[in-house]
């Protein structure tokens, strides 16, 4: 696999002076939005925000916690609610939990407010990153690919009409964080 070019300040400060709404990051879990958020927030010289911690505080619960107390539902409808109200209060990166975008409302909000990034990975890379951690939900009862695979199957139409896509594959931060500037620049 190629190595992404690296950016110079210069050319991150040009693309930075484009952004006149926030990026939003959308993909499967185990992606890298909250770590290639920051990365990318970092190089942009802008702030970062991941909307699943922002749900755990205003809920005061885990999102796991949330899912088996209240249900699925009521978590989407309270995710909308805080990704509306980030995108309103921050002009930088925000990176939403992988069933954001597929709620029809809110991933109305991001596509008319925001620059949707689409971040895709092969299966096999998201089997092991989920595995380094069992705060994932949607994992708890099955074979993680097989899940990952149907969550793809069944979330590919609704991510696809992100305004911009890039592949996460295991190479630095970094390199997705300058994929996804390069993707941005040419689609403004």
């Amino acid at each position: 696999m190629s190595e992404e070019t690296p950016l110079d300040t210069a050319e991150i400060a040009r693309i930075a002076k484009r952004l006149d709404r926030p990026i939003v990051l959308v993909g499967l879990m185990g992606v890298g939005k909250s770590t290639v958020g920051r990365k990318l927030a970092e190089l942009l010289g802008c702030g970062f925000v991941d909307a699943d911690e922002e749900i755990e505080k205003a809920a005061q619960r885990s999102i796991s916690e949330i899912f088996k107390e209240f249900g699925e539902s009521y978590f989407r409808d309270g995710e909308r609610r805080v990704i509306t109200r980030l995108i309103g209060e921050t002009g930088g990166v925000i990176a939403t939990g992988g069933g954001a975008f597929v709620d029809d409302e809110t991933r109305a909000v991001i596509l008319d407010n925001a620059i949707a990034v689409w971040i895709h990975s092969d299966i096999d890379i998201l089997v092991e990153r989920t595995s380094r951690r069992d705060t994932r939900p949607l994992l708890q009862n099955g074979d993680p690919k097989e899940i990952l695979t149907n969550l793809y199957e069944a979330r590919e139409p609704y991510y696809s009409q992100a305004q911009v896509k890039v592949t996460s594959a295991n190479t630095p931060h970094a390199e997705t964080a300058w994929s996804i500037l390069k993707a941005i620049d040419k689609w403004l």
